[in-house]
């Protein structure tokens, strides 16, 4: 079964002009409709550092939760975050980006590789005694702009570690600034799923309007059974060089599961209904 996780989060998180949070919870309880298995709904970070989400705590309260099956993840930086999130009984999971390029981890944690990896121990730890499950995001996962050491092998060991030495059971290969491949989707991927059965592997793909059916076709011949998307494709790394590279499209990853027959459940009439209240948020 394909898990399916829209991320309105990750499209918010970047525009510059507040968006209401009446109009934020009015989204999000209309995604809570669709049939996701996961919505990436809201950060509990510094609100100097992504002022947009700093209404996350009111946008929870105003969350129809009641009359859906859809689980709710919290992205957090650090321990403080995730102390945060971790008071909310309604949070599923808390996501924690941890980047294999020291440059990147400095500028979006300002912590390094090595101290980023303590913080996962952190959070890990409070995540447990909160009955949470800890999503780990592996970014600069395809490579970095900055001319950092990269390669698939840097990738397949931190994924090892965070798994064997933090017992961290889901990784979310992120292609940050849109520039992975399908070889490389593929080479990742078929690597580590079948290296460690334990862990439930996601694909957070940035993708351009003409690669994203190479990109998704690349992950699941590859055994890749978790994927994020936004709505209309809005939102993604500001960093990358291609102005049209934006955040997986959901409607593409819905239209492609379900022509295999491997995603059910999706609402069709909520959908459109969160698709025009993007658009209007948005101002696509």
């Amino acid at each position: 079964m394909i898990q399916l996780i829209d991320c309105p989060r990750d499209a918010m998180q970047g525009i510059k002009e507040f968006i209401p949070t009446e109009k934020k919870i009015a989204l999000i309880n209309q995604l809570l409709r669709v049939g996701f298995h996961t919505l990436d709904f809201g950060s509990f970070v510094s609100e100097k550092a992504i002022p947009q989400l700093k209404d996350t705590h009111q946008v929870l309260t105003g969350l129809d939760l009641e009359n859906t099956n859809t689980k709710l993840l919290a992205i957090v930086a650090n321990t403080r975050g995730a102390e945060a999130a971790c008071e909310y009984d309604e949070i599923d999971y808390v996501g924690f980006p941890f980047s294999i390029s020291e440059t990147f981890q400095q500028r979006n944690t300002h912590s390094s590789i090595s101290e980023s990896f303590d913080r996962v121990k952190e959070i890990q730890d409070l995540c447990m005694r909160s009955r949470k499950q800890l999503v780990v995001y592996i970014s600069m996962g395809f490579g970095n702009p900055y001319g950092d050491l990269y390669s698939p092998h840097i990738a397949a060991a931190w994924s090892e570690r965070l798994n064997q030495e933090i017992g961290v059971e889901t990784i979310a290969l992120s292609d940050t600034i849109g520039i992975a491949t399908p070889e490389l989707i593929s080479d990742l991927f078929s690597t580590l799923i079948p290296a460690m059965p334990n862990v439930t592997f996601g694909a957070h793909l940035h993708t351009t309007p003409d690669t994203w059916h190479e990109k998704i076709e690349a992950a699941f011949l590859a055994g890749c059974k978790r994927y994020d998307g936004a709505l209309l494709g809005f939102g993604g790394c500001p960093m990358a060089e291609d102005k049209l590279t934006g955040n997986m499209p959901t409607e593409h990853l819905i239209d492609y599961f379900e022509e295999k027959d491997l995603l059910y459940g999706i609402q069709k009439e909520p959908l459109q209904k969160a698709i025009q209240l993007s658009t209007e948020i948005y101002h696509v």
